[in-house]
């Protein structure tokens, strides 16, 4: 049995899901994936989402997943490839953590191909689109 409580945290310009280039992100919002991970999770685990544009935020949301033994699906947006803050708050809350992208992010620019995070996570899904999420749930629920 995996977690029972998973926490999905979502960084900046997250929120503008479904209308930031649909064509990279898809048409999906954020709060269709809420809705559509809850569905697929159904009393398996009690979900918490979380979306910041602050980095801090983002820290000490990871912190309190850690720390607390909750799984994370973490979708960091930009901060992936920039945040030693957000590493080191998975490293130090010995988090369980999923990184997600939607898109693939090696197929696209080159300062996305590098990730802070991918060392200190459990595993990284990308090129997805929503079904990123939902590949990531699957996997914190088996453990």
């Amino acid at each position: 049995m995996g977690f029972s409580t998973i926490v999905v945290l979502n960084g900046p310009n997250l929120n503008l899901l479904g209308t930031r280039e649909p064509g990279i992100y898809g048409a999906k919002t954020l709060a269709d994936i809420e809705r559509d991970l809850r569905a697929r999770a159904g009393t398996r685990a009690e979900l918490v989402f979380r979306q910041s544009n602050i980095e801090g935020e983002l820290v000490s949301f990871v912190q309190e997943a850690g720390l607390a033994g909750a799984g994370v699906i973490i979708n960091a947006g930009a901060y992936t490839h920039t945040s030693i803050a957000l590493a080191d708050a998975i490293k130090a809350s010995k988090a369980v953590a999923i990184e997600v992208h939607l898109s693939n992010v090696h197929a696209r620019e080159s300062f996305r191909h590098h990730s802070y995070l991918s060392p200190v996570c459990r595993g990284v899904i990308a090129g997805f689109g929503d079904r990123s999420y939902h590949l990531a749930l699957e996997a914190l629920l088996e453990g």
